[in-house]
């Protein structure tokens, strides 16, 4: 496969050297809005009359609303810079997050949860596609890995932090927290902004932004082949393993009878997993190429949901977290490069389409997996995503181009 920016290019300004760390600063309270609620849906349920599975909505609304959201934020990236956009949307997400630390109930809760998914999708897609705008595409796969870092902490830290809640009876104040740092962020990426070289501010506001180029610029990345099938697996992954990843903290909580604190601390270790994978992502993508990373990061996550689900004691997660993490971001970050170039020329758009299919397939996983967790319990739900994990795998680590870095 040919990458037009993969040749030697002329010299260009140097990016400032907090550019890449400020993004995955974003990138870490996108994560804490992303999974505080998991470990919450116990509380969720006790406090609001509900279901555990409709309580599951509030991770289901936010997936939803910032899968549809990649649709307009990638082609105004395009336009007005991403640099500036994500600097923007991370102050609407300040105001969004504010918004659900003080919703009264829970349909107010969960019409909140939706605008702060709305306002998230603006963050680490753009910041990815701004990557791969000022990234050669030989060194690009490590960057990504380091900017995913921030992500990765803030997914741990939702996780530890809405547990830590929830056993204190106290779900609002995660959120105050989350307003504040991206208060913090949004200013510093406004600042940073101003001091950015030229190519690295690129847009297109000679183009008119409507519905009909918005359009015409998801039809350009829709019609290439590999597009589609990068666009199918993301779902497909997004479906299969946080359908499970979701109700982790609660069949810890259910079966070994875990503080919802401890279940948390335990989920904690699949960001750890993914951290390790940043620290060694140059030496595995040069050893084991995409193929490799996809089928043995398919294989680690499929074993150990399957060894969560069938656990006979609480100690299993602990592996089983830990190798997830690492599995999944093995998957998903070869996924993750490869939608950076999938159609260079509207990279905004082509990535916030893969965000868009990857939040979609988490909100269908997550829906589908309340309803089974009623009928068949959280067992099921782990095991039916290992066996979806482990095919997609499978098939992907055939299609994907032989590559190395």
């Amino acid at each position: 496969m040919t990458h037009p920016d993969a040749a030697v290019a002329e010299p260009l300004p140097t990016i400032p050297t907090a550019a890449v760390p400020l993004l995955s600063l974003a990138a870490f309270a996108s994560g804490i809005s992303l999974r505080v609620c998991d470990p919450q849906l116990p509380l969720f349920a006790r406090e609001f009359g509900v279901s555990l599975g409709n309580a599951s909505l509030v991770i289901t609304f936010f997936s939803v609303a910032y899968g549809l959201a990649q649709l307009f934020f990638g082609p105004l990236g395009d336009r007005y810079g991403k640099y500036f956009v994500v600097a923007c949307g991370s102050a609407a997400c300040a105001v969004t997050a504010l918004l659900c630390a003080v919703a009264p109930s829970f349909p107010m809760l969960l019409a909140a949860r939706l605008m702060a998914g709305a306002t998230a999708a603006s963050l680490i897609p753009l910041s990815m596609a701004w990557i791969g705008d000022v990234v050669p595409y030989q060194r690009r796969q490590p960057v990504l890995a380091r900017f995913l870092i921030g992500q990765i902490l803030g997914l741990a830290t939702g996780v530890l932090v809405g547990g830590a809640a929830a056993d204190r009876m106290n779900w609002r104040m995660p959120f105050f927290g989350v307003a504040v740092v991206f208060v913090l962020v949004a200013l510093s990426l406004l600042w940073l902004n101003r001091r950015l070289p030229a190519h690295a501010r690129v847009s297109h506001r000679e183009q008119s932004f409507s519905i009909k180029r918005m359009a015409a610029e998801f039809g350009q990345v829709l019609a290439l082949p590999w597009a589609r099938t990068l666009l199918l697996a993301v779902f497909l992954e997004g479906a299969f393993l946080y359908g499970a990843f979701a109700f982790i903290a609660s069949h810890m909580h259910e079966y070994f009878n875990l503080s919802l604190t401890a279940a948390g601390a335990l989920v904690m270790l699949f960001g750890l997993g993914g951290f390790l994978f940043a620290m060694l992502s140059a030496t595995l993508v040069r050893r084991l190429g995409e193929r490799g990373l996809a089928l043995w990061g398919g294989l680690f996550i499929s074993a150990a949901l399957t060894g969560i689900g069938v656990a006979p004691a609480w100690w299993w997660a602990v592996p089983g977290c830990l190798f997830a993490g690492i599995g999944f971001y093995m998957l998903h970050n070869t996924l993750q490069t490869n939608a950076t170039q999938m159609a260079p020329e509207r990279r905004g758009a082509a990535v916030s389409a893969f965000a868009c299919c990857f939040f979609l397939g988490q909100s269908a996983g997550v829906g589908a997996a309340g309803l089974l967790v009623g009928s068949m319990g959280t067992a099921a739900v782990m095991l039916s995503g290992a066996a979806g994990i482990l095919i997609l795998s499978v098939r992907m680590s055939r299609r994907l181009p032989g590559r190395s870095a």
